[in-house]
């Protein structure tokens, strides 16, 4: 989905903030909520907490640390499968527990596995499909619509798109692909500055 977790290419926020000798966890409540989220397999799967954290509020996704990330996808996972209700969480945290938006998944297109051999090869012009899904996606906002060449094809991986919303595994090939900097940034970008995208079959077209 297009939302502000997608911040590939996204200026305006200021510049990187590295913290020295930063702690693994800054607080006890960070050490937990990590502990909770590797043993939340019931809930289902990776792309699906993952999309749970891209459908938090805006303003609380980037004035929330890491771990409230995480926390916030593990609380809308556990309401939406009824394990809990927002009310027993209040109760037990003593006041409001935000959770993520609502799911606003459309009509999924169709997954389809890729063939025994795959698509396009080492070398291949391919462009990233300009595709702006309500649902969870692996191919970030910054390439869609662009052009590059595949420098490395993988092996076959279950697609996110599908696997995040009905446990679908649809295997497709995976493709890295290198992407010049004139392609995605404009005249003034650095030329000796490429970006290498992983990307799988159904993200790509042929130009």
């Amino acid at each position: 989905m297009n939302g502000v977790h997608d911040l590939g290419g996204m200026d305006g926020f200021g510049p990187v903030e590295v913290e020295a000798d930063e702690p693994v966890f800054h607080a006890a409540w960070e050490r937990l909520v990590f502990g909770l989220v590797a043993g939340r397999s019931a809930l289902g799967n990776v792309h699906g907490f993952r999309h749970a954290i891209e459908r938090m509020e805006p303003t609380h996704y980037l004035t929330s640390p890491y771990y409230e990330h995480w926390l916030t996808g593990l609380a809308t996972l556990l309401v939406e499968n009824g394990v809990v209700t927002p009310a027993e969480l209040e109760g037990k945290a003593g006041g409001p527990v935000p959770l993520a938006q609502p799911l606003r998944v459309g009509p999924v297109e169709p997954s389809t596995a890729s063939a025994a051999t795959p698509r396009f090869a080492v070398g291949d012009a391919v462009v990233a499909r300009n595709l702006n899904p309500l649902g969870h996606t692996r191919c970030p906002r910054y390439v869609r619509g662009k052009r590059g060449h595949v420098t490395r094809v993988d092996g076959r991986f279950a697609l996110p798109d599908a696997t995040a919303h009905d446990g679908e595994r649809c295997k497709q090939y995976t493709y890295n692909v290198r992407f010049d900097a004139h392609e995605l940034w404009g005249d003034a970008a650095d030329s000796a500055a490429p970006v290498y995208v992983d990307l799988w079959e159904s993200y790509l077209e042929a130009p």
